[in-house]
């Protein structure tokens, strides 16, 4: 079997990387980060701390798309410089730096061409996720606070600013649900595919007997609504309840009855807030929410009408869609793309990028009606 020119393989990663330039258009993103910077030097830029922190977000977000994508242009220049002198001197050393630096750069590129595949109509947007336990008891309130864990992780990884709106503890451990905010351009387009069931296999930390337990969780995950959406709720369609915030064991957080739940009553979606001291501003908050889920819910409804196939596992909250056996072997398995990875510690310490790109992959797919 012939071996393949590392030269060649130059020359094809970096047609692959002019490819992506034009594709997100560096012009036009340089052109941003000039208008953002000069939003960013105003001197009563804070005096809106939203919109404040929105330019500052978008500004720091796209100069990291410049950043890299002139960082890979860069590397692959370095590398066939880098071959060039291990055939120069007849350096094996240097030549495996190189091999090594080549297997890293397409990786690397490899990530950058799936971002390229984020054009749907809310894909730009920053995220909203809600995570449910499941069947599986007090083992699923558990599964449903790890999964927590590894987002907050995953965005933490990624530089992503979060924040938690809602956490409903369970009596015993773990939690019933949280919602939180993922603040980052993209975030939607990125995380989507994660919407669907969890499952996850072990033996059970809450079984004296030490059985195996299978437990489950639900992912959803929705668009931020911006101020050019037309999202309308009736008041009359509405159910307010309020309540005192909790944390787990009970201990109050607030000592006012100031957390809010709200009830769509046409939908039956609920969505809840308690991390604002004041009533008024969970209340808003949760809005923001309940706005997003009807958001989704009306792309989903269009999509279905155009006969635009998401994909059975992002449209289903029954359908499971990946799962997590720490017993009797080890292994994480997405059961539509088949990405495993053999270390479940690292992807619940946030280690997902391997399968949140394999998902993008397959959602496009789907999306454009192509054969696996």
């Amino acid at each position: 079997m012939a071996l393949i020119d590392p030269a060649e393989e130059i020359t094809e990663l970096t047609g692959t990387l002019n490819s992506i330039q034009d594709v997100l258009d560096l012009d036009a993103i340089r052109k941003q980060l000039e208008e953002l910077g000069e939003q960013a030097a105003a001197p009563d830029l804070w005096n809106d701390q939203e919109r404040a922190q929105k330019v500052t977000s978008k500004l720091s977000y796209l100069q990291g798309e410049v950043n890299r994508v002139e960082s890979l242009g860069q590397r692959l220049e370095d590398l066939a410089v880098l071959y060039e002198l291990a055939a120069a001197e007849d350096d094996e050393e240097t030549r495996e730096e190189a091999d090594r630096e080549l297997a890293s750069l397409k990786s690397d590129i490899g990530a950058l061409e799936v971002r390229t595949l984020l054009s749907g109509e809310y894909d730009a947007r920053e995220a909203v996720v809600t995570i449910n336990s499941q069947a599986g008891g007090v083992d699923a309130a558990d599964w449903a606070q790890m999964l927590l864990r590894m987002y907050i992780r995953w965005a933490e990884r990624k530089g992503y600013p979060t924040e938690v709106y809602e956490t409903s503890y369970a009596e015993e451990a773990g939690i019933k649900s949280a919602t939180f905010t993922v603040k980052a351009p993209y975030a939607y387009g990125t995380l989507r595919g994660e919407h669907g069931t969890h499952r996850l296999v072990r033996i059970s930390p809450f079984d004296n007997q030490g059985r195996r337990q299978t437990s489950f969780a639900g992912v959803d995950v929705v668009p931020v609504v911006e101020t050019t959406d037309h999202i309308d709720i009736n008041e009359d369609d509405l159910r307010v309840d309020v309540y005192r915030s909790s944390g787990p064991g009970g201990q109050g957080v607030n000592t006012t009855d100031s957390a809010v739940r709200l009830t769509h009553l046409p939908t039956g979606i609920v969505v809840s807030c308690q991390n604002e001291r004041s009533q008024l501003q969970n209340k808003a908050t949760a809005m923001a929410v309940l706005q997003s889920k009807l958001l989704e819910r009306k792309r989903q409804e269009e999509a279905a009408a155009l006969n635009e196939i998401r994909g059975e596992a992002t449209t289903s909250w029954g359908t499971q869609i990946r799962n997590y056996v720490l017993h009797p072997y080890q292994i994480v398995k997405d059961l539509r793309t088949g990405t495993e990875a053999g270390n479940p510690s690292s992807v619940l310490d946030g280690d997902l990028d391997e399968f949140i790109e394999a998902e993008i992959r397959w959602t496009r797919r789907q999306e454009s009606g192509v054969d696996q």
